[in-house]
């Protein structure tokens, strides 16, 4: 499967099944309005940026966040506060203009501390029509400031249009989901297949649904797309990350191919 570099079109036909090189703002804003019915993402963090920097003292072993001592591949990770705001409320803007009237954005990210006081990522959101937030409890992690105690959630901002709907039974669900953390991943932050994939069945329904992640990482999004039977769109920045989807997205059907046998 290969992915491939854009142009302009209005369906969404050929945007479906591969992940797009480049700004996810560039790509996104080529898209047509109103044609995705679930997006699930977890963008950069901006975590080096931080008054504290807890990652100089990162240690390796299986603590996730030691990988991203060096940031990302084509991103480093410790953008002004202010400039990273902007980003992360710009590509929301695009993500609500791209979702169907009964779509729904599941927006994973961290809080944390910044100058002794809790920075919730409200600077963000706060225009967006968030109507819950689900707690990702994630077992592990390491915390290296004496000051408070060892934060071991991620939030997702559930933002859907008026007319979502979950899926038959998906509202027995609480909003505070447990789940470990994904280590058998060489991107340096990955989250859990089981995670998208709670998002994605909890969401789909009905005719021509469609699946996308702006920042696509590792593809973990796309495979439970896949599993779920629907049709996906992916984004990313970087080839080797591209790369690294393709990979997993093509081992997954190889084992599917052999098991069906």
């Amino acid at each position: 499967m290969a992915s491939y570099d854009v142009a302009s079109e209005s369906s969404i036909a050929p945007w479906l099944g591969r992940i797009h090189h480049g700004n996810c703002l560039d790509i996104m804003a080529q898209m047509p309005s109103e044609s995705i019915k679930v997006i699930v993402t977890s963008p950069p963090y901006n975590l080096k940026n931080s008054t504290g920097n807890g990652m100089k003292d990162g240690r390796g072993g299986k603590w996730v966040n030691a990988k991203l001592q060096d940031g990302y591949d084509r991103h480093d990770d410790a953008m002004p506060h202010d400039d990273y705001v902007a980003w992360q409320r710009d590509c929301l803007g695009e993500m609500m203009r791209l979702l169907r009237p009964d779509g729904a954005i599941f927006y994973n990210h961290k809080w944390r501390v910044q100058k002794g006081l809790m920075q919730d990522r409200q600077d963000i959101v706060e225009e967006f029509p968030v109507r819950q937030i689900i707690i990702w409890e994630r077992s592990g992690g390491i915390n290296f400031n004496p000051g408070y105690f060892l934060p071991n959630y991620e939030v997702i901002y559930f933002i859907p249009k008026p007319e979502f709907k979950l899926a038959p039974k998906a509202n027995a669900v609480g909003c505070v989901w447990k789940f470990h953390q994904e280590f058998n991943n060489d991107h340096p932050a990955p989250f859990p297949f089981e995670l998208a994939d709670r998002c994605v069945k909890s969401a789909v329904g009905g005719e021509n649904c469609v699946v996308l992640d702006p920042f696509m990482g590792s593809g973990t999004t796309a495979l439970a797309a896949i599993a779920s039977g629907v049709e996906w769109v992916g984004i990313d920045v970087s080839r080797a990350y591209i790369d690294m989807a393709e990979a997993r997205i093509s081992d997954w059907f190889a084992s599917n191919s052999r098991a069906a046998v």
